[in-house]
């Protein structure tokens, strides 16, 4: 909870605050003077006097009211507290109006003043009461209010932890899954082609050195993701040769658009080892990628034989990235696969968030 005052701790407050008490202080200045005791003109000298003392004393209120809260408090104790300081305080700025008349009363300007208004001490004191009370009421409200925004931020503190947590558990699914298929692809080309397993391990040792080079990062330009599917397809190359054939359009207003690290990747994975791998003369793996009207629209699509089954809209590659996109955008984003004869097809769309230049 807050301990600076919200009405001294900042001036805009204040000035609202000081503003409040002048149709206090005119309302004070009518009652006095509806009394026909005394004039105009030394109700409010003495009222607007007593209200630039009071309105400072009714600010005290702030700590009584902290050092009661409401939510702890019973309501008999918070009445008992707040009506004792009323009275007390009260009583004292009723004594001051005393003097302050007696004094005034001393001059030629406000003979008999003292006397006049020793009348009006009762609504003095009475008025103070009030002031007072209504005070604490709008600190409470003020207390309330602040506790609620606080409960906000935690909450919403803790909604960005669980999030970032997610997307952390869900990206650490894609490198150990990667490397056990390409450990695979590399033991099974040790005993058929010895240099093409050992190019494939130099290439995957780029892919791994590139990927923790990221660090902790969320998100990447797309053209950063754009490179590391290179380097990752650079590996396939080794394992399928000519039967693998890639193909990109990427608009160059979306190569600065800001995606989640690593998420191409697994798409791009399946699109090689369910389409391009069941197909015995190979076939292509086209990436397209566009930004309109603030959305990042990317479709992956492969070659597949269209007599196999489909079995990737439930994997392991397609859930984690749609788990992704929910864990950071939520509904704003989509995915969408689709399978057409002999093309399997999966569509993103996302905002569209632009990196900042330097």
């Amino acid at each position: 909870m807050r301990t600076i005052h919200p009405i001294l701790g900042r001036r805009r407050n204040f000035g609202i605050y000081l503003a409040g008490w002048v149709p206090v202080a005119a309302l004070l200045v009518y009652l006095v003077v509806s009394t026909k005791q005394v004039g105009w003109f030394e109700a409010c000298v003495v009222i607007l006097a007593l209200c630039a003392v009071y309105q400072f004393v009714c600010l005290s209120a702030w700590y009584s009211c902290r050092f009661a809260p409401v939510e702890k408090t019973s309501l008999s104790r918070i009445w008992l507290t707040h009506l004792a300081a009323a009275v007390v305080l009260s009583f004292v700025w009723m004594e001051l109006a005393r003097g302050l008349t007696y004094a005034l009363s001393q001059t030629s300007s406000f003979a008999g003043l003292y006397e006049r208004f020793s009348t009006e001490l009762p609504l003095v004191f009475g008025a103070g009461i009030l002031l007072y009370l209504l005070s604490v009421a709008s600190h409470y409200v003020v207390l309330a209010v602040a506790a609620s925004h606080e409960a906000e931020a935690r909450a919403l503190e803790t909604s960005v932890l669980a999030r970032d947590a997610e997307l952390k558990a869900l990206k650490a699914q894609i490198n150990p899954h990667f490397l056990f298929n390409s450990l695979n692809s590399i033991s099974a080309l040790t005993s058929i082609d010895p240099s093409r397993a050992r190019e494939m391990c130099l290439l995957l040792a780029d892919f791994l050195r590139t990927t923790l080079k990221l660090g902790e990062q969320v998100q990447i330009p797309l053209s950063e993701e754009l490179g590391l599917l290179e380097r990752f397809l650079a590996i396939e190359k080794v394992r399928f040769g000519a039967r693998l054939n890639t193909e990109m359009k990427i608009e160059e207003n979306a190569m600065r658009c800001l995606v989640p690290t690593l998420l191409l990747q697994p798409l791009v994975e399946n699109a090689v080892g369910h389409g391009i791998a069941k197909l015995t003369d190979g076939g292509i793996v086209k990436l397209t990628a566009a930004n309109h009207s603030g959305r990042l629209a990317i479709v992956v699509e492969n070659s597949m034989d269209p007599d196999a089954p489909h079995s990737r809209k439930g994997g392991v590659g397609l859930r984690n990235v749609q788990e992704r996109l929910e864990a950071r955008y939520g509904k704003e984003a989509s995915l969408r696969a689709t399978a057409d004869e002999d093309v399997f097809r999966v569509n993103l769309t996302m905002p569209a968030e632009v990196e900042e230049r330097p």
